[in-house]
């Protein structure tokens, strides 16, 4: 059976992500804080954002995975309001070790038991190749997780597995809805930023990655799905 590993698959993206895995008929194992309302998701409690987020996920893979086809995905993340002046180093800190270490972590873990036909996804954002205000841990972060991606490619040359970087634009999640507030007309604001008018359903996301994970001729690519931004 192929294996699915996706963290932060309890909500939003990496949810959408589980189910759509599952209907391929996967095994879909998720590692993020709060498990997954699915049953038929194997959900593993982890924080990434500890120190010892390493040793918890060596013990926790040591007992649910075998090698095997893998798709392994690095969703879950992390998005404070802070800038470049005003963020305080620990701050800082574990929105790095959620939005990157952790990807890392799980790479020295489980490639070893992928075998060839596996892939590695990671989740960026629109924001992993420019800038808004306010929100400097995360870009930096988005930022590093295309250049992971990048090494991952050169570095698996000859395996049979492939790795890409899937970049949604604004989504319609807990996580935007927190970063953004309640006022309608912000949200507004944001549709309009797309060629669409709209927010992006996290389902089509998911399909995405689905897609990426299913086509191994996309290999160290950058996909922005975003709907078409409006740049200004």
């Amino acid at each position: 059976m192929k294996t699915l590993i996706v963290t932060g698959a309890s909500k939003g993206i990496g949810f959408e992500i589980a189910q759509q895995f599952l209907e391929e008929g996967y095994r879909v194992v998720n590692f993020s804080r709060s498990a997954s309302s699915d049953e038929r998701i194997e959900s593993h409690s982890i924080d990434f954002s500890f120190s010892d987020a390493e040793d918890q996920a060596r013990k926790l893979l040591s007992i649910v995975l075998e090698s095997g086809e893998i798709c392994l995905v690095h969703n879950a993340a992390r998005l404070n309001n802070d800038t470049a002046h005003k963020t305080d180093t620990e701050s800082f800190r574990e929105v790095m070790n959620i939005n990157v270490v952790a990807a890392h972590i799980l790479n020295q873990i489980i490639i070893p038991l992928m075998q060839p036909g596996s892939s590695i996804i990671y989740l960026g954002s629109t924001l992993s190749e420019k800038a808004v205000a306010n929100t400097y841990s995360y870009i930096v972060s988005k930022h590093a997780i295309i250049g992971m991606m990048r090494s991952t490619c050169q570095d698996l040359k000859g395996t049979g597995i492939h790795t890409a970087c899937v970049c949604p634009g604004f989504t319609d999640t807990e996580m935007l809805r927190s970063h953004i507030g309640d006022d309608p007309e912000v949200a507004s604001s944001i549709a309009a930023v797309s060629t669409f008018g709209r927010l992006i359903a996290p389902a089509e996301i998911a399909s995405t990655v689905k897609f990426v994970a299913q086509n191994p001729v996309i290999n160290g690519s950058v996909l922005h799905a975003n709907l078409g931004q409006i740049e200004n």
